[in-house]
């Protein structure tokens, strides 16, 4: 990547990350710009229609154009119209937030979601995001599809992150995930009791067919006064057959059959073994 191309991507995700905006010296000193050259991107990116100045002078903000890319994009992919309807059902059965994240590459990101919930405490994060794999139980669903080794390379790749941002039960080396990954994957689904964020429970299932990458993941998430460990035992088996449902028509989505040509490959030799369907009904 040129260094001219890698500045502006920086800046752009800088600026995503704040969509109140932030004043020039901010983002070039974070960033390790110089403060002129930072100006001259920040300028092309105005005259393209990426970045707005704000009224406090110096201040920037990104415009609605790359969000907009983003959703046609989701659009013409086909995936929320095939996802939306699986997921609104297991919304409504398990009255959580339900959300679907699609693999791309090493990267897990949320797509299409449904809300649960009609009162009471509410978890609603952020789409769009790029979700950490070492703590989150979409991460860990799509973790358990890969072999041991395949699973840490990705999770070093991205790293463990700042485990002061996550939940008081966030795996804290490689060996801890490991073993988290064994009982996800004699399960048949992932389960984390606060990892991802304090007071948060979630439970995620690979969407994958047999033999092949997994293309994405559903995953069901709740305050964990509500979303206990029972609960998701009991909700299992409605998971799993969510995601087998999405799996089946994948197919149709050229961005979930993207996800079959990823970092991994298509696997002929066996490497990445398939998720275990054994779920205990309670």
């Amino acid at each position: 990547m040129s260094g001219a191309l890698e500045k502006t991507i920086a800046i752009l995700e800088y600026l995503a990350a704040r969509p109140e905006g932030a004043p020039l010296a901010s983002i070039a000193t974070d960033l390790n710009q110089l403060r002129s050259a930072c100006h001259r991107t920040l300028q092309e990116l105005i005259g393209f229609g990426y970045v707005r100045a704000l009224p406090q002078r110096g201040s920037y903000a990104l415009t609605s154009k790359l969000a907009s890319l983003g959703l046609s994009f989701l659009s013409k992919s086909g995936v929320v119209d095939i996802a939306q309807p699986v997921i609104n059902r297991l919304a409504e059965k398990t009255e959580e937030l339900v959300r679907l994240a699609i693999v791309d590459g090493e990267r897990l990101t949320l797509v299409a979601k449904a809300q649960g919930s009609r009162s009471g405490l509410r978890y609603d994060p952020d789409m769009g995001i790029e979700l950490n794999l070492s703590c989150s139980a979409a991460g860990h669903a799509w973790l358990m599809t890969l072999t041991e080794d395949q699973a840490m390379q990705a999770v070093a790749r991205q790293g463990m992150g700042d485990r002061a941002r996550f939940g008081p039960n966030a795996p804290r080396s490689m060996r801890a995930l490991n073993l988290l990954l064994k009982e996800h994957r004699k399960r048949g689904f992932s389960m984390v009791n606060e990892t991802y964020a304090p007071g948060m429970n979630s439970m995620a299932a690979p969407v994958q067919r047999r033999g092949e990458p997994a293309t994405g993941v559903i995953v069901v998430a709740g305050p964990s006064v509500r979303l206990t460990p029972a609960r998701m035992a009991q909700f299992g088996p409605d998971l799993m057959d969510a995601a087998a449902e999405l799996s089946a028509a994948a197919s149709a989505s050229p961005l979930m059959q993207a996800a079959h040509i990823g970092t991994w490959g298509n696997r002929t030799d066996g490497s990445a073994p398939a998720v275990t369907r054994r779920v205990v009904r309670r």
